[in-house]
């Protein structure tokens, strides 16, 4: 199953993500309301296409197995979920904003949650730019068999049970409460292989940015040269371009890195904000440094931020000192330690993987 046609000159294994970082890159560099037009819509667009191009095939694949739940975590509707009369879970692995409520900040802002200042004007930017695209595709979705779209959303809610990925602590305040299909899940962290640290002094501080963040060359060598000023020991997870970083004496990296066992023995995390990488720095009650990009990384960047269990700091404009210092203050501040330790023994303590299995079980007609 693939989302476009195969192309005529077969890639080499990860050239896609290459190409569309270096298409992309450019955009990073924008703030959040210039980036609706040149590089959200754009990516909208090219999720709609590929569910478009691909419902057929779905609709074959449910028609054949007939399977008792499906489960699908996505930002778009796939409209043969819905028409195909199975019961079905939707999962919002992004920023709990994506279920929007009036007295929170737009997603994809970055917007501070105690202050409305550039909330309508980004929702009417919004609004402006993907209405055509968000009723073109609600009139296929009708037209394929499936409920047409609510207004302005691109996905359905699923009238059986849907799931959402943030810890309670950090979780926002709504006016009203999502529908009782809805469940929270405070944290998945997935089992990855045993993992050593680097010898040496020093903290260990991690550097990720996420397979489309670190595919970045310029940002992840600018980021790789500030930190090699620092006292600490640094280990770079360096992505789809790896081969074109030099890391220094103080590091050490590999394309891919088992996170989550690399977050037991991490101090500190340098993160793009993505809503995987900041639950699982929860779950193991990590400080973070947010360097948000694209989507609702803004949005993680500014709760961590506003709630003080971490800095938010920009990506490609950030200087030596002021890396520096907020390395050092984080690292020194015991309160928010404490904090993130009472949160960590919480989130660990009540896996959302074993909740989502239970609820997802239950819809299946399987007992816990």
């Amino acid at each position: 199953m693939r989302l476009k046609p195969k192309p005529e000159v077969e890639e080499e294994p990860g050239q896609f993500w290459k190409d569309f970082i270096r298409e992309t890159a450019p955009q990073f560099r924008k703030p959040t309301l210039e980036q609706l037009e040149t590089l959200i819509l754009p990516i909208w667009r090219e999720l709609v296409d590929g569910s478009c191009y691909v419902d057929g095939r779905l609709g074959e694949i449910f028609a054949e197995l007939r399977p008792d739940v499906i489960v699908e975590d996505n930002v778009v509707a796939f409209p043969a979920v819905p028409a195909s009369g199975i019961p079905w879970v939707r999962i919002v692995s992004c920023n709990p904003l994506e279920l929007k409520d009036p007295d929170l900040p737009p997603v994809f802002s970055g917007l501070p949650s105690g202050d409305r200042t550039g909330w309508d004007d980004f929702r009417r930017r919004y609004h402006e730019l993907h209405s055509d695209l968000q009723q073109e595709f609600s009139a296929f979705c009708a037209d394929r068999g499936a409920p047409a779209l609510p207004e302005g959303e691109f996905i359905h809610d699923s009238p059986f049970l849907g799931l959402y990925l943030y810890p309670g602590e950090v979780d926002y305040p709504r006016s009203r409460p999502l529908e009782p299909t809805w469940h929270r899940l405070d944290s998945c962290v997935r089992e990855a292989p045993p993992w050593e640290p680097p010898p040496g002094e020093g903290k260990l501080v991690y550097l990720s940015l996420g397979s489309l963040g670190s595919g970045d060359v310029e940002l992840m060598r600018h980021l790789i040269e500030l930190l090699a000023q620092m006292p600490h020991r640094v280990v770079v997870s360096m992505g789809p371009q790896h081969e074109q970083l030099e890391l220094a004496g103080n590091m050490a990296g590999a394309e891919f890195l088992p996170q989550p066992s690399v977050l037991l023995h991490a101090d500190l995390v340098l993160t793009h904000g993505g809503n995987n990488t900041v639950t699982e720095c929860l779950h193991f009650g990590k400080p973070m440094i947010v360097l948000p990009l694209f989507w609702d990384q803004y949005d993680n960047a500014q709760r961590v931020d506003e709630l003080g269990l971490g800095v938010r700091l920009a990506p490609y404009e950030v200087t030596g000192p002021e890396l520096r210092r907020a390395i050092e203050h984080l690292l020194a501040d015991t309160t928010m330690h404490e904090r993130l330790g009472r949160i960590a023994t919480r989130l660990q303590a009540s896996p959302g993987t074993v909740r989502a299995a239970d609820l997802i079980g239950s819809l299946a007609g399987f007992s816990p």
